[in-house]
């Protein structure tokens, strides 16, 4: 008798990460009956692997990609009934351009090692590896379908991701420095005040409320983040009495604001104590209005507008597999 794959491992070739590693992936899971190996190359083949997968019926689904696939990935498990109410826990490979929610489930390093633990953790007992995790529904426009995530970067933030995505990456430079090219191109923007097509873009006006709270501010800010995840940016923990699911970090576009920001951070006190410039909330429902201000939400981009404003709300939490040892 043929034991049925304990994983199955859904990849996305596309990812910028893969490139590299794939073909090793493709011989490991070639020489693993253990895994069950499903590439897509569209986030609309998504709704079909799943319904392939859940014939299957892992012990485990992986996603090998960025957290654009694991987004996508997500929010066909979340939206979708393949699974039933048994729904497999979710591990994610540490591979793509950006691994946040890999790095907060444990995943660093090679993929071909996280897949070796993971089959360790799959021939045993899962439940002590797994972990619930919160997740952010988005909604915008008229759509009922949420779409769901971990991590949703807004204001200056968005700005500086799409910046480095649109005229960074695509210099074929390493990540790291990419990443530190960016950092620079931010600083001068809104330390130093310089004015350039090849810097990125001025802020924009953005209002946000908290529907559970009543609080509301409006402004611009440098950084604008709501998530789910353990860690927030810069490995900084978010802590302090705990009111909802939803993570919620605001910093004013002045350059104090930001100062202040990053040593609080240092001493520990971002999230715990009140720092002028910076707002920090933690709720189950944000709304966000803005005049065509940009939203990524793991990936995927969205735009906030006067009278269309974007919809968070904390969606019911899923297993995850945490692959540090």
């Amino acid at each position: 008798m043929i034991e049925r794959p304990r994983i199955a491992l859904l990849s996305n070739p596309r990812s910028t990460g893969n490139i590299a590693q794939l073909p090793r992936i493709r011989e490991y899971c070639a020489e693993h009956p253990d895994i069950f190996h499903y590439e897509v190359e569209h986030a609309w083949q998504i709704g079909e692997a799943m319904r392939t997968i859940a014939r299957v019926r892992p012990k485990v689904l992986a996603i090998n990609g960025g957290d654009g696939t694991v987004q996508a990935a997500l929010t066909e498990l979340y939206n979708g009934d393949h699974f039933g109410a048994e729904r497999p826990p979710v591990a994610v490979l540490p591979s793509g351009k950006t691994n946040l929610i890999a790095l907060d489930l444990g995943a660093r390093g090679d993929p071909i090692e996280a897949l070796e633990r993971l089959i360790e953790l799959a021939r045993g007992d899962l439940k002590s590896a797994t972990v619930p995790r919160e997740l952010i529904a988005l909604r915008s426009g008229s759509s009922d379908r949420p779409v769901i995530g971990m991590f949703l970067g807004g204001a200056g933030l968005a700005d500086t991701m799409l910046y480095c995505r649109e005229k960074i990456y695509p210099l074929g430079l390493p990540n790291g420095l990419s990443h530190a090219l960016t950092g620079l191109a931010l600083l001068a923007k809104i330390i130093l005040r310089m004015k350039s097509s090849l810097l990125p873009p001025d802020l924009r006006p953005m209002a946000v409320s908290m529907s559970e709270t009543g609080g509301m501010i409006s402004g611009r800010y440098s950084l604008l983040a709501v998530t789910t995840l353990e860690k927030l940016l810069l490995s900084v923990e978010l802590a302090g009495e705990r009111r909802g699911a939803l993570k919620f970090l605001a910093i004013e576009e002045t350059a104090s604001s930001m100062f202040r920001a990053f040593f609080a951070s240092l001493a520990g006190k971002l999230g715990r104590s009140k720092v002028r410039g910076v707002h920090f909330e933690e709720t189950d429902e944000i709304t966000i209005e803005g005049e065509s201000s940009k939203l990524i939400l793991d990936g995927e981009t969205f735009s906030a507008e006067l009278g269309s404003p974007i919809n968070l709300r904390s969606a019911t939490p899923l297993s995850f597999v945490k692959l540090a040892a």
